[in-house]
């Protein structure tokens, strides 16, 4: 007889409410791609947000232009457009048919009727305020137009243009060079702009992930018939190139050089300046490139055009590739040039494949290693212990410093005339540093100071360079930055920190340079080489320009001495001439009688030969002489010697005309045949 409710059956488990633990799950290898890893963190390479991404899009896409005329030699000409696209426009261009809002309330900026009331009471209040002011005459500012709430969705999108006059990219090599990351023509040990390889194809990969259309490309080479168009995007998970187009059309202009074409989500209202800035900066340090930078809106007002005139038309060398410092490898290069390497033996690898190791070095390196070498021994059939012997001893020995042959810096000639044309400043000064070394990388330190100018602010104003490119953020952590603020007195040059306008320019060019932080935004400060060599070469220039500023405080304390002087003039010569006014007549009376020189004076003084205005003349021309006298016994004394120099500046040629080039990082000089 069963009580109670439901019974159970002696061989059924019993059922609880707790559950049954699952099985944990194995742990699966993934991996990444490069073009995944760089798409989920977008920040190392500069994309952080909207309105970095379109400053950093722009600063990559103008770098390439650079390096892509600067290899042929060709003076670059690029043109950088950014156009804003409304949202009915983009929406247009993806396919996607515009809605009205149905739910005002799931929106971001919806205002509710309580909000709403409170927004126009404080409106009237401002309102009411300001007709109070201006009845009683008081200066009314403009009311400042009020801003909406704008939602999380509401992006804003931009195409961006540049096109440029450099060498052009092959037809096949097209979709791996813009949609394969860690593909590209800079690897290798030699100055290069770019910081990680990655130029456009981030670019590429923020379109993507933000608007979702492709790049589109256009490039023709010199000689060829043909225009290459591509229109591609990128696979994300397999790093590869997604080709819409890729085709050969005429080209009837025999046009040549590249254009590329993106559209990403960006901000121009927040990072309009910095863009600005960065294209001034790189006018300055590119004065031989012409730049033309256009912002085009639906609205006219908002529309910016500005062009970078080319200033001369002498370029820098193409920084040359160069071999490894024995001081600068590590165990895994050692092993890459091994496999790499076209030597057979071990001395024709170690004299070959890097720099400062001749043939009688190598040999003595060989001896040093131990018995089980030999200079003849095949340098692949070197063990891993082997190697790491040859690693040691390159850590122990003595090698000659790198040159610095294989870098190109701007040169002071370049570098003065950029700061001219940029900032017309009232005086300049510029240095080279000779070349130094840092953990194996040679590198070399170029500076200019200026002072006064156009736009320029009170203060210091800081300007940095790495391989040729500004650096805009992270100013307070960087090296230069540091040096000038803290490191320079400012003041034993006679330079007013507070209130002069100065121009910091220090521009730092390295096979390697050694960045801080994911961003490579700034150079640190704990590198007691580079430190020393940026405040050493702030320093020349400011030497040159107390040299400047001491004649230019000669001169105006001159000119006051000669105004004071100047000034007495009137009242000497009244007393002076009311003097020998009586004397004459004192002389003409007899009661008094002078002889020779004085006699002569006073007769001409009563025939009115000499009067008031010409001792005034007289009195004048003696206080120029003695002013002049005096300034060049000072000078002479402080052993000036130097006549005033003019700037000469090298203008372009026109077709047709021979001529023979001179120059350094000094200064130009051109021969005409």
């Amino acid at each position: 007889m069963e009580t109670g409710g439901s019974s159970e059956s002696p061989t059924e488990p019993k059922k609880t409410k707790s559950k049954t633990a699952r099985k944990p799950k194995e742990n699966l290898l993934k991996q990444k791609s490069p073009a995944e890893f760089f798409a989920e963190n977008k920040n190392i390479a500069g994309f952080d947000n909207p309105g970095k991404s379109l400053y950093t899009t722009v600063r990559e896409l103008v770098e390439n232009s650079l390096d892509s005329a600067e290899s042929i030699s060709e003076l670059p000409e690029v043109e950088i457009t950014i156009e804003e696209i409304g949202k009915s426009k983009f929406n247009s261009m993806i396919g996607l048919v515009d809605r009205e809002r149905i739910d005002e309330e799931l929106y971001d900026d919806f205002e509710t009727a309580k909000a709403r009331e409170k927004r126009l009471a404080k409106e009237a209040r401002t309102q009411e305020l300001q007709a109070k002011n201006a009845a009683l005459g008081k200066k009314v500012k403009e009311p400042q137009a009020s801003k909406g709430m704008k939602g999380r969705g509401e992006a804003s999108f931009y195409r961006v243009t540049c096109k440029d006059n450099g060498r052009g990219m092959p037809h096949d090599d097209i979709p791996n060079m813009f949609g394969r990351v860690l593909s590209g023509t800079k690897y290798g040990l030699k100055q290069t702009r770019g910081k990680f390889g990655l130029g456009a194809k981030m670019a590429l990969i923020w379109s993507k992930m933000s608007t979702g259309l492709p790049i589109e490309i256009s490039s023709s080479m010199k000689g060829q018939s043909y225009i290459s168009f591509c229109r591609l995007d990128i696979d994300i998970h397999r790093n590869i190139p997604h080709i819409h187009l890729h085709e050969k059309r005429d080209n009837k202009e025999r046009w040549r050089g590249a254009e590329i074409q993106v559209v990403i989500e960006g901000n121009w209202t927040t990072y309009r300046s910095k863009i600005l800035h960065y294209m001034r900066q790189m006018a300055v340090i590119t004065p031989y490139a012409q730049f033309l930078f256009k912002f085009v809106s639906d609205t006219s007002d908002k529309n910016v055009t500005i062009r970078f005139a080319r200033r001369t038309d002498i370029m820098p060398p193409v920084p040359a590739e160069t071999k490894y410092h024995p001081s600068a490898v590590d165990l895994l290069l050692i092993k890459r040039l091994i496999s790499e390497t076209s030597k057979e033996n071990l001395l024709q690898f170690l004299q070959h494949e890097f720099v400062n190791i001749g043939k009688s070095y190598a040999e003595r390196l060989i001896g040093e290693m131990g018995p089980d070498f030999s200079p003849k021994m095949a340098v692949k059939s070197l063990t891993s212990q082997q190697i790491v012997r040859i690693h040691q001893l390159f850590r122990q020995a003595k090698f000659d410093d790198p040159s610095g042959d294989c870098l190109s810096p701007a040169g002071e000639y370049n570098l003065r005339l950029g700061i001219i044309k940029e900032l017309h400043p009232d005086m300049v000064a510029t240095y080279s540093g000779s070349a130094q070394v840092f953990e194996g990388h040679p590198f070399m330190v170029e500076a200019g100071v200026s002072i006064g100018g156009k736009d320029v602010k009170q203060g210091l104003n800081i300007f940095r360079f790495a391989n040729r490119i500004p650096l805009l953020f992270e100013q307070g952590a960087d090296v230069v930055t540091r040096t000038a603020l803290k490191r320079i007195n400012w003041n034993s040059y006679k330079i007013n920190q507070a209130q002069d306008k100065i121009g910091v320019f220090v521009s730092i060019v390295s096979t390697k340079i050694p960045f801080k932080g994911t961003g490579k935004e700034y150079i640190g400060d704990d590198i007691s080489e580079i430190a020393s060599a940026v405040k050493s070469s702030i320093q020349q220039c400011c030497i040159q320009l107390k040299s400047k500023i001491v004649k230019k405080i000669q001169a105006r304390v001159q000119q006051e001495r000669k105004r004071n002087l100047s000034k007495y003039i009137p009242d000497a010569t009244g007393a002076i001439y009311d003097v020998l006014r009586e004397m004459a007549q004192l002389h003409a009376s007899k009661k008094k009688r002078y002889e020779d020189e004085d006699a002569d004076v006073l007769r001409k003084v009563s025939t009115h030969s000499i009067t008031k205005q010409t001792l005034s003349e007289k009195l004048a021309k003696h206080v120029e002489q003695v002013d002049y006298e005096m300034a060049l016994e000072y000078a002479t004394q402080s052993g000036v010697s130097e006549e005033p120099r003019e700037a000469i500046y090298v203008q372009s040629l026109e077709d047709g005309k021979n001529f023979i080039d001179f120059h350094s990082p000094v200064f130009a000089f051109r021969l005409y045949q």
